[in-house]
This record gives structure tokens, C-alpha cells and sequence, in this order.
């Protein structure tokens, strides 16, 4: 187990310094001031959020960025510049630059809304900072990659309530028109009374980067960082999130009592690839008896599907990011029509509205939930044991490295073998 004491320590420094940011900027609400936007992990993922976020709002700019390694912030800033459709909105100068661990406090201090697209270990500690620091906030999924970030995240969105800024999560299904259309249909007991849901996630392979001589443990881990439990909470919790939220919003935002599952790594199964699986299955239950049946799968070569079928005493449902994929089937067959809106900007569009307007729209508890699902299906399958809701979310697993350093040791984390792995 990592060091508990000095994540305590790291987490207790850096609320402080946020506590010393909070004087620094104002959050701006309802009117026409300049949002001045910070852009914190600056991978594809964060540099799309950041130019959605430009897009959002007629008078915003990005003033401040951070990432862990250099290279990933100038390419990030370059691709952005070429974008002409924000390229005028653009104003990050050399001092307003932050590459290591603690960038992410200088670009809080000098931003009103703060994007944080890190890997996803480092987003409870993120947005504790910002949400302290009275900032409006955008939080890539998932949230938390163990236990103690996500109660960390509740905790941090309850605060962001009281204050009244801003967390629209990365779950863009939720801003999707068809998926809200078809789950909108399926709360109004088209399908009636729900039965079973089914959440595919069958992805052909994923990237890897083998290491460089010159790379030290931490250095290594960090580019590859997809690849590590302790990073992105292995697929599972990192990509299929995005379709076990959507059950969860199926389900009224209600969640499982129960879990066991099966995985493991047959194909993606060499030393690029860290430790994390290729393949989970798991089995939800609800108090209701309604079960959920999980599976995902990234293998080359593979077909692939990404959906939830939700199956209903008077029908079905189905929602799929593919054209045709979002439908209600009774008597009758209803289909959206395609094509939809653009769910990522949609997301900030409506973050920046709610700014304006005053109306902060907070996802805080769907987010940190949907990622403990996952989190919990990955525990049952880890373990080979059944895994309850409480058990989930009480666990003492915390995954942080000894120190946030690049010098520090870091051996290769095991993989996790069912029947052996305890519980945490």
C-alpha cells in the first residue's frame, strides 16, 4: 500500500495554499465581464474541453495552463492556436505556463472556471482546490480512481453547493439530446417497470507506450499513465463510466447493493500495459432485484459495441452513440433522429449559461457515484469476491504513490489475480 501519511500530508499542504487562493480572482455570475478559463491537464481530451469551453461563451479566454510535462502543454497550446475559431480568445503567455505537480495551484489562482482534465487520480485533489478557491468548474470523468477520492469528491461538491459555483462533470452522455429523449421516454414508463439493463463496452485494443531509457519509474507511469490502476482506475472505471452512468440515470439516479464480476488480461497482457485488465464482466444487483449486467472488453481486432439496453415489462430501450442506436421499442418503434447535438459542447455550453445566468448547475453526486460504481465493479473483479454498495464506498484502498516526485521508486505494480487480491 502507498503511503498514507504523506498523501495526508499532499493533500493538507495544497488545501491550504488553495485556502490562500480564494482572495486571488472573483467568480464572475450574470453579466458580460470577461471568464477568464484555465485549462489544467493538457492532453486531446483537455485541449477539445478547452477550445468547447472558448466556444461556449461570446466574452472568455485562456489565460493560464498546466500539465505535467512540457512537451504535452506547448503541443496542446500550438493545436489550439491553429483553431481559428478560438485562436482570438487565446492569451496564455510564457509566465502563465505551469508544467510539474503543483501547476495546477498557479492556474487556480489566476482563473475563474477551471477545466481539469488530468489523470483522473489527481482530480479529487484538483477540484478540492478549485471548488475552495470559488471556482466554477469543469471535471473530466471519472472523478476518483479509489474509495477515499471519491468520498473526497462528495465531500468537495457539497461544499461547491454552499458556495455556489460550478461542477458539470465529463459524463457527456447526460448532455446528449437523444440519450436525455430516450431515458425521458423510460422514466415516463413507456417500457414499464424496469428489469434488466445491459452496458457494453467493447473497444478494439488501446494505446501503450513502451519506456524510454532516460525515464525515471515515475516518469514512465505518468506518460503511460492509462495503463495503471493507480492512474486511471483501469478501463473499467476510466472509459466504461461513461455507460454505467447512464444506467444510473436509467435507474433515477439510484445505485447497486451488490456486485461480483470476473476479468483479467488475455490479450493486452505485455509490460506497456502496465497492470491494468482487457476484459471485466460484472453483475449488478439492486435492492429491487433488477440486475445489471456489465461488460467490457478492449482487444484488437474485436468487434465493437458501445450501448445500454435497458429491457422493461412493456418493451425496450436503447441508447448507443452510433447513428440509429437510440430507440424505444413497444407496439410501436420509436428512433431518434439523426444526427444529434454535439454533447462536449453542449457541456459547456450550458456550464457557462448557468455561470451567467447565476444558476451554477452542480453534477457532483451522480459523478462521484457513477465513478464508484465502476470503481466497485473493478474491486469484485480484482478480488473474484462479491462487493457490496457500503462495502465500495467505505473501502481503505487508496492508490496514491508514496510521494508526487519524479525521483520516487515505483515498482511495477502487481496485476490483480482473482482469489488472491484481498479487499481492501
Amino acid at each position: 500500500m502507498p503511503n498514507a501519511a504523506s498523501r495526508r500530508e499532499f493533500l493538507a499542504a495544497s488545501a491550504a495554499a488553495a485556502g490562500t487562493l480564494a482572495s486571488a480572482a472573483h467568480v464572475h455570475a450574470a453579466g458580460n465581464d470577461l471568464l477568464k478559463v484555465g485549462l489544467i491537464g493538457c492532453g486531446g481530451r483537455g485541449t477539445g474541453a478547452a477550445r468547447e469551453a472558448l466556444l461556449a461563451d461570446k466574452n472568455v479566454q485562456l489565460v493560464a495552463m498546466a500539465d505535467a510535462f512540457e512537451d504535452r502543454l506547448a503541443e496542446s497550446l500550438a493545436n489550439l492556436r491553429k483553431k481559428s475559431d478560438v485562436a482570438g480568445k487565446i492569451d496564455v503567455p510564457p509566465e502563465n505556463r505551469f508544467v510539474g505537480f503543483d501547476g495546477y495551484k498557479e492556474v487556480i489562482a489566476r482563473c475563474d472556471v477551471v477545466l481539469l482534465c488530468t489523470p483522473p487520480h489527481f482530480r479529487p485533489l484538483h477540484l478540492k482546490a478549485a471548488v475552495e478557491a470559488g471556482r466554477h468548474v469543469f471535471a473530466e470523468k471519472p472523478c476518483a480512481v479509489d474509495a477515499p477520492g471519491v468520498r473526497s469528491v462528495l465531500e468537495t461538491c457539497e461544499a461547491a453547493k454552499k458556495k455556489g459555483v460550478s461542477v458539470v462533470s465529463g459524463l457527456c452522455l447526460r448532455y446528449d439530446n437523444g440519450f436525455r429523449e430516450v431515458v425521458r421516454r423510460v422514466h415516463d414508463g413507456e417500457i414499464g417497470e424496469v428489469v434488466t439493463l445491459f452496458a457494453n463496452d467493447y473497444r478494439s485494443g488501446r494505446w501503450a507506450k513502451p519506456r524510454l531509457p532516460d525515464w525515471t519509474d515515475m516518469t514512465y507511469q505518468m506518460r503511460n499513465w492509462y495503463n495503471f490502476t493507480w492512474l486511471s482506475g483501469d478501463f473499467n472505471v476510466e472509459q466504461h463510466v461513461h455507460f454505467l452512468d447512464v444506467c444510473a440515470w436509467v435507474m433515477h439516479d439510484q445505485y447497486p447493493v451488490r456486485a461480483v464480476g470476473m476479468g483479467g488480461r488475455t490479450v493486452l497482457s505485455g509490460a506497456e500495459y502496465g497492470n491494468i485488465y482487457d476484459h471485466f464482466a460484472v453483475v449488478y444487483e439492486y435492492a429491487n432485484g433488477v440486475r445489471l449486467v456489465s461488460n467490457c472488453r478492449q482487444q484488437p481486432r474485436c468487434k465493437n459495441d458501445m450501448s445500454t439496453q435497458v429491457l422493461g415489462t412493456k418493451g425496450r430501450a436503447s441508447l448507443s452513440d452510433r447513428e440509429g442506436g437510440l430507440s424505444v421499442r413497444t407496439a410501436k418503434e420509436w428512433s431518434y433522429p439523426w444526427p444529434g447535438n454535439h454533447m462536449y459542447q453542449t457541456e459547456h455550453d450550458e456550464l457557462f449559461a448557468g455561470i451567467r445566468a447565476g444558476k451554477p448547475i452542480n453534477n457532483g453526486e451522480y459523478m462521484a457515484k457513477s465513478t464508484l460504481l465502476a470503481i466497485m465493479g473493478r474491486m469484485a473483479a480484482y478480488t473474484g469476491q462479491q462487493v457490496t454498495w457500503e462495502m465500495a464506498l467505505r473501502s481503505k484502498e487508496d492508490l496514491a504513490p508514496p510521494a508526487y516526485d519524479w525521483a520516487v521508486k515505483l515498482p511495477d505494480p502487481p496485476v490483480a489475480l482473482p482469489g488472491v487480491t484481498k479487499f481492501v
